[in-house]
């Protein structure tokens, strides 16, 4: 009689989907020399959407004294990053990173839901 193994191997499990925004190191050490130079040690970035620009969207990307009381907070490198509720629903799983080539220096948004942007860089599409 043949013996029949009915053992599985467990199928490998998949990373987590990210669930908020994630501050790159890079994006952390530029968001603190910036605020070291603002004077303002308890500062957050606040991040969202508004309707506009070319495509539908434009970024919002400015400081936050204090977070609003329905804001989203998110930590990470010892720097704060804050985001309205209606915002985070095109924002969830976005990646805040800070890059430096030969054309320049800046922020850059690597949002996974972004179906589309402009080719001036300031519009997106969702």
């Amino acid at each position: 009689m043949m013996s029949t193994n009915t053992a599985t191997t467990p199928a490998p499990t998949a990373p987590p989907a990210t669930t908020g925004i994630d501050i790159t190191a890079s994006a952390a050490e530029e968001i603190a020399k910036q605020r070291a130079k603002r004077g303002t040690p308890e500062a957050s970035i606040r991040v969202g959407i508004r309707g506009g620009g070319c495509t539908g969207f434009t970024y919002v990307f400015e400081w936050a004294d204090e977070p609003r009381p329905t804001d989203k907070v998110f930590s990470a490198h010892g720097v704060t990053v804050v985001t309205d509720p209606k915002s985070f629903v095109y924002l969830r799983g976005m990646q805040l990173d800070f890059v430096r080539g030969m054309m320049g220096h800046g922020f850059k948004f690597n949002n996974p839901n972004a179906k589309g942007a402009c080719g001036c860089g300031e519009s997106v599409q969702f």
